[in-house]
C-alpha cells in the first residue's frame, strides 16, 4: 500500500438486484409478495444452534396480520411459514408440564391436530441479528403427514412462546423488493 492509497475512500460493493434481491437477503424495510398480498419485512432475527448452525427469521406483516418466514440451511434451504400462538391455547397445563418434568410432552393436540415430538434444540436467539443473543430452548413437533409445525421456546424460567406453521417454497414468494441500498 502506497502513501496516496491511505487517503482513498473504500468503495463500497454495489447492489446487484439481480443477485442481492433474493428471499434469503433480505433485510428490515424491504418488500416481498406472498399469496396475492405484498408483505414488509419488519424484522429480521437470526438463531444460532451451534456447531454452524444458523436459522434466519423474518418477520413480514401486512395490514393486521403477521407472519415468521423462517429458513435453514446454507446450501439447500429449507423454508417455514409460522404463525405465534398462545402458549395457553395448546393446553392450561403445557407450560406447568414442561417446568415439572424438565421436558415437554411427546405428543401436544392443538386446533383438532396431533403434533409429535421431533426435535429440540437449545440455542440463542438474536433479535434484529444483534447482541449477545438470549438463551432459549426449542421443541419443534410436526403432524402424522409432516405439513403442519408447532414450536414451543422457552426463554428463561418461565418465559414461554409458540407458533403453528407450514413448509413453504422460495418460490411462492415474489418481486423482492429491497430498500434503498446506498
Amino acid at each position: 500500500m502506497g502513501f496516496s492509497d491511505v487517503f482513498k475512500k473504500k468503495k463500497k460493493k454495489e447492489f446487484d438486484p439481480l443477485n442481492d434481491a433474493v428471499l434469503w437477503k433480505m433485510k428490515k424495510g424491504w418488500m416481498v409478495d406472498y399469496d396475492s398480498s405484498t408483505w414488509e419485512v419488519i424484522a429480521f432475527n437470526t438463531y444460532d444452534w451451534g456447531g454452524g448452525e444458523i436459522s434466519r427469521e423474518w418477520q413480514i406483516n401486512c395490514g393486521d396480520e403477521t407472519l415468521y418466514l423462517e429458513v435453514e440451511g446454507e446450501d439447500e434451504f429449507e423454508w417455514c411459514l409460522n404463525t405465534k400462538i398462545r402458549v395457553s391455547d395448546i393446553g392450561d397445563d403445557l407450560v406447568e408440564y414442561i417446568i415439572e418434568a424438565e421436558d415437554p410432552p411427546d405428543e401436544i393436540e392443538y386446533d383438532g391436530v396431533r403434533y409429535y415430538l421431533e426435535e429440540s434444540s437449545a440455542g440463542h436467539y438474536f433479535k434484529d441479528g444483534k447482541g449477545d443473543g438470549e438463551p432459549l430452548l426449542q421443541w419443534c413437533y410436526e403432524d402424522d403427514e409432516g405439513e403442519l409445525y408447532l414450536t414451543v421456546e422457552q426463554y428463561g424460567e418461565e418465559e414461554f412462546e409458540a407458533a403453528t406453521g407450514i413448509p413453504v417454497e422460495e418460490y411462492m414468494f415474489t418481486n423482492v423488493l429491497p430498500v434503498n441500498e446506498e
